[in-house]
């Protein structure tokens, strides 16, 4: 079960392997994408076809028709990866085994819909996948096996998104193999430890200029390529996708554009000055600073501002 990108590397790794039979894949109904609004398939649906593997798209997946067809699979397993719905009790005790989650933490910390996020706004230097029991609770069940991957300061959601993605493949093999032959049990977690990452929303990508310049880095590329890190500038909301932490003091006001050259788009923070490396205005595209400011001009000692104002 599973319906983004990320799930797709596990849903491959385990078809390839001699020692499984994938008999069903379950992911969440195409849905409308792109401007034109059309009908798209999730990724695993379209990894799945062409894998040759059945594919079920249910609203709910807790209805009785899906319960009576699982029951009747009976089924050693479930895998479960950003499926997106949630299991009730009665689908989660149908595996003989184990029905086993790959989340993107390490856990108990990051339980939720957001762990990549969270780590890297954290300014955490690790992370990893967590193979685990599922039961009731949100991400509190049994582990089964971690594995860890560091985060280097130049990491955006989207690179430990893909990273992870992988790690997990090659995790949830391994855990499917040593469970299956009675090597692994569940863990309990220290659920005094566990912290939580909420879903996001697009003002969750807000940057505040107030912060330390490390901290408005590491929010920059936790919401790096969603829901994008944005400001204001002249009354133009632009995306800031990529920025360097330089080494010179600030000395004026936190958000202040104090130069424009070669280097980039240099700003204040409460701290260190930043250079903007890449971003997005009205064009709608991608840009580095130097191809911006060739196309438009930026007044010295604009601010950027929380608010378009």
């Amino acid at each position: 079960m599973g319906t983004p990108d990320f799930a797709v590397p596990s849903l491959e790794r385990i078809a390839a392997h001699e020692a499984f039979e994938v008999p069903l894949v379950i992911t969440q109904p195409d849905r409308p994408k792109g401007r034109g609004k059309k009908l798209a398939p999730p990724p695993v649906k379209q990894a799945a076809e062409k894998l040759g593997i059945e594919v079920v798209q249910p609203s709910d997946i807790n209805a009785w028709d899906m319960e009576e067809n699982l029951n009747s699979l009976e089924p050693d397993f479930f895998v479960v990866a950003a499926f997106g719905q949630i299991l009730s009790e009665a689908i989660l005790s149908i595996p003989k085994i184990f029905p086993i989650n790959i989340h993107a933490s390490l856990l108990p910390k990051y339980r939720g819909a957001s762990p990549i996020q969270a780590s890297i706004l954290n300014m955490d230097r690790e992370t990893g996948i967590t193979t685990m029991v599922m039961e009731k609770g949100l991400d509190s069940g049994g582990m089964l096996m971690q594995d860890s991957i560091p985060i280097s300061n130049e990491d955006t959601a989207q690179t430990m998104h893909d990273r992870l993605a992988l790690l997990g493949a090659d995790l949830i093999v391994d855990t499917l193999l040593r469970t299956a032959e009675g090597e692994m049990h569940p863990v309990p977690q220290d659920h005094t430890q566990a912290t939580f990452a909420r879903l996001l929303t697009k003002e969750d990508g807000r940057i505040n200029w107030e912060k330390p310049s490390r901290q408005i880095k590491a929010h920059i590329n936790a919401m790096t390529p969603w829901p994008g890190a944005f400001s204001f500038l002249n009354g133009q909301r632009m995306k800031i996708f990529k920025i360097h932490v330089t080494d010179q003091k600030s000395v004026h006001a936190p958000g202040t554009v104090f130069l424009c050259d070669e280097q980039g788009i240099h700003v204040s923070t409460t701290d260190n000055t930043i250079l903007i490396l890449e971003l997005m205005g009205a064009s709608g595209k991608r840009l580095t600073a130097d191809a911006y400011l060739k196309g438009n001009k930026i007044e010295k000692e604009c601010m950027f501002y929380l608010i378009d104002e």
